[in-house]
């Protein structure tokens, strides 16, 4: 099992960033990609970022691709997502996830482990 612990969530004024961070605890050694989504009230579970977790590589929602970096500390087990240039839509519960795949497709069921959540509220 692999527990995920998120955090840096917040309220931010549109155009304003903010960093989240995902700490990973337990079996480390499985993971190979790791992943943020987001979940806003009515809506659907939708994929933000992933990265692999051995050689970096990192994919984007075109929504935020130009905005959000992905990036991790593996010697830490974190991985953060930087967040620029927020906008109102972004408005969200953010979910990181660790996935014992390579091939994840940008789904959230290729991912078996998720953390708590933690609230990102864009003010316009």
């Amino acid at each position: 099992q692999v527990q995920l612990v998120e955090s840096g969530g917040g309220l931010v004024q549109a155009g304003g960033s903010l960093r989240l961070s995902c700490a990973a605890s337990g079996r480390t050694f499985s993971i190979l990609t790791m992943g943020w989504f987001r979940q806003a009230p009515g809506e659907e579970r939708e994929f933000v970022a992933e990265i692999s977790w051995i050689g970096g590589s990192t994919y984007y929602a075109d929504s935020v691709k130009g905005r959000f970096t992905i990036s991790t500390d593996n010697a830490k087990n974190t991985v953060h997502l930087q967040m620029n240039s927020l906008k109102p839509e972004d408005t969200a519960v953010y979910y990181c996830a660790a996935s014992a795949n390579v091939d994840v497709y940008r789904l959230p069921s290729a991912f078996g482990s998720w953390g708590q959540g933690t609230q990102v509220t864009v003010s316009s």
